[in-house]
């Protein structure tokens, strides 16, 4: 009977936490996140310096900047992914709550740096973007809530998600971010979705979607020059895409060699959302796909670990997570190709940021904590000694 409850392989309380914790955590995704966290020191080292150089700074300022902040980022990962779900999600719904506000405050206190979007509070040695703390803290209470809706009895938990994602997005469409406006539509449609949602619903909201990106379209000029820049036929080789696009051709199959790239000197963000150039300048194609390989083990691994998890909030959440570090993942590297418009957004643990690259691993500790082993995480072992 202790078999058919707490399966075939049960944890043992008095084991030490730390070999617990090695024992349950998914060691792939794990190595994944720090193999990706080298490559982007590694090009950093490459893509940071030029900027350094026009800055005026100390020319490896950016690059150990990153190794602090990402010191720092894996550190987080690893603190929260001791946690069990339900601090988990505490811990989502508390970051969820002060995020918001900040968001709130940006129109009032933020600073666009003068790229034309206000999404940044700056403190002078460093500055912080609320929305990308915002994404692991909204999949949580998301999922939260959802869950809860099917309780017998439970509150109106999708409803109620769905009027704070309009919430969200309207604020971050007020800086304008659509980019991660994006993110969060379709991260909680992912939770939804997961969730038993009928698709006639999805398919209403992804005609709001598309009816709000005309009225966008026809009313900012920051958002129409984006969308037109990338359905023009004729890319202008003076704009970041043109200086992508052509670092990524001449990188070819084994690249131009360490140091050999250009790119890095013409890109003002060559260090952040357009790394993947860097890398396929000087690395070329055999690096990004292994960048490539990297994102899909944790997102596969993550969902497939997912598939035998029993708690509807750690099943919904991780869904969540997984999707949501893949897609923005996605989009940085269709951006860079010329696959989707420019949207300003990084690619997790590689680009340089401070909010970034510590907001990536406060996701990758809430996905890998949701993911771990657990007494009770694997139905199928009930059925299989029901037998």
């Amino acid at each position: 009977m202790t078999e058919m409850v707490y399966g075939s392989n049960p944890v043992r309380v008095t084991e030490p936490v730390l070999p617990r914790w090695w024992r349950t955590i998914d060691i792939w995704t794990l190595t994944s996140v720090f193999v990706l966290f080298g490559i982007g020191l590694l090009l950093a080292l490459a893509a940071s310096v030029p900027l350094a150089t026009r800055n005026g700074l100390e020319p490896f300022y950016y690059v150990q900047r990153q190794a602090f902040f990402g010191g720092i980022a894996l550190v987080v990962m690893i603190a929260i992914s001791m946690m069990s779900p339900a601090m988990v999600r505490r811990l989502g719904v508390l970051g969820f709550t002060v995020s918001l506000v900040a968001l709130m405050l940006l129109p009032l206190f933020g600073t666009d740096f003068g790229k034309g979007a206000v999404r940044w509070f700056s403190f002078g040695f460093a500055s912080v973007q609320p929305s990308e703390f915002l994404k692991p803290g909204f999949v949580i209470v998301t999922a939260w809530l959802i869950a809860a809706a099917q309780d017998l009895n439970g509150p109106p938990g999708r409803s109620i998600s769905l009027a704070l994602t309009m919430v969200v997005v309207a604020f971050l469409a007020m800086q304008p971010d659509f980019g991660q406006s994006a993110l969060i539509l379709f991260s909680w449609g992912v939770v939804y979705f997961v969730g038993g949602a009928p698709m006639t619903l999805i398919a209403v909201v992804g005609g709001i979607v598309g009816l709000a990106g005309l009225i966008f379209y026809e009313s900012s000029e920051h958002f129409a020059r984006r969308i037109d820049g990338f359905l023009s036929p004729e890319v202008d080789p003076r704009t970041q895409l043109g200086y992508a696009a052509n670092a990524i051709q001449e990188g070819g199959f084994f690249g131009v060699g360490v140091g050999g790239g250009q790119v890095k000197w013409s890109l003002p963000d060559a260090h952040t959302d357009f790394i993947i150039a860097v890398a396929a300048e000087e690395y070329g194609l055999i690096l990004v796909l292994f960048i490539l390989a990297l994102y899909g083990v944790i997102v596969v691994r993550s969902l497939l670990r997912m598939r035998h998890e029993r708690d509807p909030f750690a099943r919904l959440a991780g869904a969540g997570l997984a999707c949501i570090f893949g897609v923005q993942a996605m989009i940085n590297m269709g951006v860079a190709v010329r696959l989707l418009p420019a949207k300003g957004m990084t690619l997790p643990f590689v680009s340089y940021g401070g909010s970034s690259v510590i907001a990536a691993g406060i996701t990758m500790g809430m996905l890998l904590a949701l993911t771990r082993q657990r007494p009770r995480g694997q139905i199928e072992d009930v059925f299989r000694r029901g037998r």
